[in-house]
């Protein structure tokens, strides 16, 4: 078992002030694979302190200044995803191949997606009489999740040192090597000292530590709903900024007369991407009834054809959920349709054939769901989809938009038609035969999917203040 009990505070790493020992736990084989500190509201304070002491400087820095660190921060970034895919893979359970594709280059895109805004970024412009500004925040603390941890990370972390503003990260405690690898990384990089600080540990004592201390002027948390009004509520004495990306229902509005074989494998990806344990996975199938038994037999087909095997080893499998209390909750959910009357096609509670140990989740299918059940409503986090008939396009983005959420949607169907309907989602994003985002976009929710963007221009404006200057010379 790998040991990394220190904290990255004011540029160097220092052991914790009454901090108590954490083993992250290898989903996979159920068995410690790192040993860290959860962290104390005294080191909170020590690293909020070299934050603020580090914006008098930083926040001064030139934007050529800030191009060339990123730029330095994208090439260390490289070397190193070897090491960030191994540490991702071992900690939440992606598989190897996975994570050297998809989860450790998810943070290089928005470190290059961001230096690419900030060559283009407007930083002033002149109305009327006056000219209005964009400048550094301050002190950001950020709250970042498991599933996809160094996207999340790096989604706060470029656009804050982007826009000159100082940090303090607190990565989850269920996957935290990755975010003290990038520590590693922004030192060799020459980020100066305390403008990025991490200090790892749980969310009722370092994450309600950031999200109410006085000198954060910026919480950006990403996470459950749940977990995002306790910090609202935190961060409400001090009226901080609070920016948020939060849970999601996404469904996955098929156009009556759609091609499924060609239109649906490409959505169908986002609910087994990630072991289904992605916020925009795109779980909710909302069917005309002419095509159900069809979409049923293609969905089947592709989830009986999906594998889950062991997270080390390459191929395209699935690997575990993060943790026994996700898996319970899977199960939990699994069950809960089963005994409110939906029709299970394939998979279903327990392990898959051969596993008798580590956090694995048959893919599963359901049939016959109802807006009444609770797999229809709550997100579910694991590769898991519902089929649920409609049978006119009305009834179709109302039950669309008939969710707490609003993250993301997705269309499957004929493009020129599902351009007509993506107006009428309540949703931040809005896929066509994809379901993903696309470049240095904005990502973000409505309802209670959150507030806020990150990603190009968006992303760094949010990480800044406006002001507006009046009476300057001519």
């Amino acid at each position: 078992m790998r040991s990394y009990l220190k904290h990255y505070i004011d540029g160097a790493w220092v052991d914790s002030e009454g901090g108590t020992a954490h083993h992250v736990i290898d989903p996979a084989t159920e068995q410690p694979t790192t040993e860290i500190t959860l962290g104390s509201a005294a080191d909170v304070d020590k690293a909020v302190a070299a934050a603020k002491k580090a914006f008098k400087t930083f926040s001064r820095t030139s934007v050529d200044e800030r191009i060339a660190l990123l730029e330095r921060i994208i090439a260390e970034y490289k070397a190193r995803i070897p090491d960030l895919a191994a540490a991702t893979s071992a900690e939440m359970g992606a598989p190897i191949s996975f994570a050297n594709a998809a989860q450790a280059p998810a943070g290089l895109g928005y470190f290059m997606g961001t230096l690419a805004a900030l060559k283009e970024f407007r930083w002033s412009e002149q109305v009327g009489k006056a000219r209005v500004v964009h400048e550094p925040l301050g002190v950001v603390g950020m709250i970042t999740p498991w599933n996809w941890p160094l996207n999340q990370i790096c989604a706060k972390v470029a656009p804050a040192l982007a826009a000159g503003d100082t940090m303090v990260l607190k990565p989850s405690e269920e996957a935290p090597l990755n975010a003290m690898i990038l520590a590693e990384i922004l030192d060799k990089a020459g980020v100066p000292a305390g403008v990025f600080n991490l200090v790892n540990g749980d969310g009722p004592t370092v994450g309600a530590a950031i999200s109410g201390h006085k000198d954060v002027d910026m919480v950006s948390f990403t996470g459950s709903t749940r977990a995002g009004i306790a910090v609202a509520q935190a961060a409400a004495a001090t009226v901080k900024r609070v920016h948020q990306e939060l849970g999601g229902k996404a469904p996955n509005l098929v156009l009556e007369g759609a091609k499924l074989d060609e239109v649906l494998p490409p959505t169908l990806a986002g609910v087994l991407a990630n072991s289904g344990q992605s916020c925009i996975a795109p779980t909710r199938l909302l069917v005309h009834a002419s095509q159900v038994d069809a979409a049923t037999e293609v969905v089947k087909n592709m989830w009986e054809a999906t594998k889950v095997g062991d997270p080390s080893e390459q191929g395209a499998h699935l690997g575990p959920v993060v943790n026994k209390a996700q898996y319970e909750k899977i199960q939990g959910l699994i069950q809960s349709a089963i005994d409110e009357g939906a029709t299970l096609v394939t998979g279903g509670t327990g392990r898959p054939d051969g596993r008798n140990s580590g956090y694995f989740v048959k893919p599963t299918l359901f049939t016959g769901v109802t807006p009444e059940m609770r797999i229809y409503r709550e997100e579910t986090f694991g590769p898991i989809a519902t089929i649920t008939e409609y049978n006119d396009a009305e009834q179709a983005i109302d039950m669309a938009n008939d969710t707490d959420y609003g993250l993301s949607a997705t269309i499957s169907g004929d493009p020129a038609e599902a351009a007509k309907v993506a107006p009428h989602l309540r949703a931040g994003l809005v896929t066509i035969n994809a379901w993903g985002p696309n470049g240095p976009t904005p990502f973000g929710g409505y309802k209670q999917s959150g507030n806020g963007r990150e990603g190009g221009k968006w992303g760094l404006t949010d990480f800044m203040e406006v002001k507006t200057i009046v009476g300057e010379p001519a």
